[in-house]
């Protein structure tokens, strides 16, 4: 259940990303997903991994997780409804997500998952593993069906998707900013 509720914020970006790019290859999808999973099973284990070493660093670099999502996703999101509003609407093209993009998304859409490290604090080496293996394997599955439902909408929302997605991915990191201070 944890890695479905982590899973939630990479869900919608990668349905935005479907949206922006709606002839995405298999490989791509499953590239992008894995990005995803990589990061949400990372963040766990980096969290962790503080709590065991240098906790007291970490308490208050926690405050600021909020506001870093928030600049990340209204970067690329207003990237990407800049550049679906000065592009022509008849000869709109899909853009494709860049590396650097899948990155930033990857990373802002898991830097809430540090915090659960503190949560599984008390796991051993071998239940911390298993719990950031499952977290990883139920967000890369999830993202892949996050990644197809965009696909499928952005095709049938031609030239407004990309508009679509960074207004998406706009609302993610204000709700993340909203649930991380409030």
């Amino acid at each position: 259940m944890l890695g479905v509720g982590l899973a939630m914020d990479a869900f919608s970006v990668s349905m935005a990303n479907g949206l922006s790019e709606p002839r995405m290859k298999k490989t791509r999808m499953y590239g992008m997903a894995g990005v995803f999973a990589v990061f949400q099973g990372v963040m766990p284990f980096l969290g962790w991994l503080c709590v065991h070493t240098i906790v007291q660093y970490f308490t208050a670099f926690e405050k600021c997780i909020p506001w870093i999502a928030l600049i990340l996703l209204a970067y690329i999101g207003g990237k990407m409804i800049f550049e679906g509003r000065h592009e022509d609407g008849d000869t709109q093209q899909a853009k494709t997500v860049g590396a650097t993009e899948i990155m930033i998304q990857g990373i802002a859409t898991s830097i809430d998952a540090l915090s659960v490290g503190f949560t599984i604090a008390e796991y051993n080496w071998g239940m911390m593993l298993l719990a950031v293996v499952v977290i990883a394997a139920v967000t890369f599955v999830i993202c892949a069906a996050g990644i197809r439902i965009g696909r499928k909408f952005g095709t049938k929302l031609s030239g407004k998707s990309q508009i679509f997605g960074g207004v998406i991915l706009l609302l993610i990191g204000i709700e993340i900013f909203i649930q991380g201070v409030f």
